[in-house]
């Protein structure tokens, strides 16, 4: 007689119905990219936080915004300008300057022209400045002195805006020449830009510090 029941083969290749499913395999992997999509969004959440966190702390003030125009083939383009002063008031300043279509677009794009153009301040540890500086840009002058503690910031216009978001708490400034609000502002963060310490006025000039107060 001979044997109806199939032969076993030791090299047959195993079909896909005799491999057993691996338990628990597809859960795992949604386990694995669900626990990888949540640390991507606390990531994203703590570079959001650190972004507010530094843009909290710079303050914006609009000095000035007028209409002005531009003269082309088909008549007359009219456009926003915006002159902002960026600071954090902590040394940092900076003026800037934007042009667009709405007031909205041309604050923008001031106060990221204010960012690109800071100025580091030397400051005292009565929040004034080291020495008297002079600065000038087109017809505008400016002078400031320090000052003693509880004078307060004695200036006005664009260049009150500008001495108090760098953190001068007390300072003398006057104006001298033009009356223009952004040659003011400019001239003001050319004096600022000109101040030095004793320590680095000394290392300039190869003396010691002793020799600089005597």
């Amino acid at each position: 007689m001979t044997d109806s029941s199939p032969q076993s083969n030791p090299n047959a290749v195993p079909g896909a119905a005799d491999v057993p499913a691996a338990a628990g395999g597809q859960p795992q992997q949604e386990q694995r990219r669900g626990r990888g999509d949540r640390d991507g969004r606390r990531g994203d959440r703590r570079g959001g936080r650190r972004g507010q966190e530094r843009d909290s702390e710079w303050q914006e003030r609009v000095v000035q915004i007028r209409r002005v125009s531009k003269t082309v083939k088909g008549g007359k383009k009219m456009s926003f300008r915006a002159i902002v002063v960026v600071g954090n008031e902590k040394g940092q300043v900076g003026v800037g300057v934007g042009k667009a279509g709405d007031v909205i677009g041309a604050v923008r794009k001031g106060v990221a022209d204010g960012k690109k153009h800071l100025v580091k301040v030397p400051l005292t540890r009565h929040n004034s400045i080291p020495t008297l500086s002079n600065g000038r840009d087109g017809a505008a002058s400016v002078l400031i002195r320090p000052a003693a503690p509880g004078t307060g910031v004695i200036a006005g216009g664009s260049i009150r805006t500008v001495l108090e978001l760098a953190g001068i708490k007390n300072v003398l400034a006057k104006r001298l020449g033009s009356k223009t609000p952004l040659n003011n502002a400019r001239a003001a963060m050319v004096a600022l830009s000109l101040l030095r310490t004793h320590k680095e006025t000394a290392k300039e000039r190869g003396i010691s510090l002793e020799q600089i107060y005597s």
